[in-house]
């Protein structure tokens, strides 16, 4: 009897604790930032020398991907004067931290040699240049791929904190609802 009042016990404790976590996951996820668009400005990387063709993959790929998660806000690119008017727009600062050309060929033969990775730090703000979140974020391609596929790596995981982070407005899904090409 003794035991089964402590194993009641213990296992009263680990629910309460399951539910707590649960509750803790699920305010933590409501608290997103509201944004109607994300304006991202060009790729800098003053320390380190990247390729122009990782510079341009990397931009090109950040665009896409965030285009394609994020379906309630607008992608503004660099220089767009559209962006100038929005009040809740989010504005993404690219500078590349570290970065290491692998060799496909490489890859291709050892599977783990020639790895090639990227790091960039992130930093999302407001209209006003008050920082929201700041990451570093990686790329990386270690199996198989080209080189650039590492650029394609960064951009999905950013995508995804972008995500997980800001919410669209419902003045941008409504905008986004009749913007629909013909």
């Amino acid at each position: 009897m003794k035991h089964l009042f402590r194993y009641a016990t213990a296992l009263c404790l680990f629910t309460a604790m399951l539910c707590a976590a649960s509750l803790l996951h699920a305010q933590r996820n409501t608290s997103k930032i509201k944004a109607s668009a994300i304006k991202v400005e060009m790729i800098e990387s003053d320390e380190i020398h990247l390729p122009a063709e990782f510079q341009v993959a990397l931009y090109e790929n950040l665009i896409q991907q965030l285009e394609q998660k994020g379906n309630s806000w607008r992608v503004y690119r660099d220089g767009d004067r559209d962006s100038a008017n929005i009040v809740d727009l989010v504005v993404l600062r690219s500078t590349v931290r570290g970065f290491r050309q692998g060799s496909e060929k490489a890859r291709d033969v050892t599977t783990v040699a020639g790895a090639t990775s990227i790091t960039v730090h992130c930093q999302f703000t407001d209209n006003h240049g008050k920082v929201l979140l700041e990451r570093d974020i990686n790329g990386k391609v270690r199996f198989f791929g080209g080189n650039l596929k590492a650029t394609y790596d960064f951009a999905k995981k950013v995508a995804t904190v972008a995500q997980q982070n800001f919410s669209g407005t419902e003045q941008a899904v409504e905008k986004l609802a009749f913007q629909s090409p013909i």
